[in-house]
């Protein structure tokens, strides 16, 4: 088939056109270090202890230098369409997880812990990459509801403009092992987060093509 021939069955709709799959060797997924490294419930951390190079304070909270800015540019541009975003959990070491974790299971159990906060050492907030964030009058802080509120929706539309996903977006639990939390952002970096959005693929797993991961690995 010849080019023109080609296009021409590509406009009538006659084939779909293809689209690149997208290589992992594109960026790096796997170093603690990167600004793309994915973790979940498959993908610790490597080292399980890592702690950034740099964190930056925002609002009583850190992050790594990257994401910070970021933030804060976000932040700046929701302000000037009068929304006020703020962050309430960035960076968490891999004690203060394993802290936070094991209150979880305390108060709820191994099994539903699991689905609400990640296990030391599998922690995106350890990353200093991660930032939870709300509403200035706190209004549905930590909770479903936030997708609804001004905060909410506004991050869900222009966070990937700023460099930053929904990592645990509604219908996909059982592809990320969380319940839904639209105030959990994360930094990926504007070309990953817009391609993302471009494309309609919800979470990273996706995006790079690596199994699911609803539950820890025996």
């Amino acid at each position: 088939m010849t080019g023109a021939v080609a296009g021409l069955v590509l406009s009538l709709g006659l084939i779909a056109q293809s689209v690149p799959a997208v290589a992992a060797t594109n960026y790096d997924i796997d170093s603690a270090s990167s600004l793309q490294v994915v973790v979940n419930k498959h993908r610790a951390l490597n080292p399980v202890s890592y702690v950034p190079a740099t964190l930056v304070r925002v609002q009583g909270e850190r992050l790594r230098a990257e994401a910070a800015d970021a933030y804060k540019q976000l932040a700046k541009a929701a302000k000037a369409d009068g929304v006020n975003i703020m962050p309430i959990s960035g960076y968490r070491s891999f004690s203060q997880q394993a802290s936070l974790y094991d209150s979880y299971v305390r108060q709820y159990g191994q099994t539903t812990a699991d689905t609400l906060a990640a296990r030391p050492g599998h922690s995106e907030h350890q990353t200093g990459l991660a930032m939870d964030i709300g509403n200035a009058s706190g209004t549905c802080a930590l909770q479903a509801c936030f997708a609804s509120t001004p905060a909410g929706q506004w991050a869900a539309e222009h966070g990937p403009e700023h460099g930053f996903i929904i990592r645990y977006p509604a219908g996909a639990e059982d592809i990320t092992g969380y319940t839904y939390e639209p105030w959990h952002l994360r930094y990926v970096g504007k070309a990953l987060a817009l391609d993302m959005q471009t494309r309609q693929m919800a979470t990273l797993e996706q995006y790079f093509e690596l199994e699911a991961a609803p539950d820890y690995l025996p």
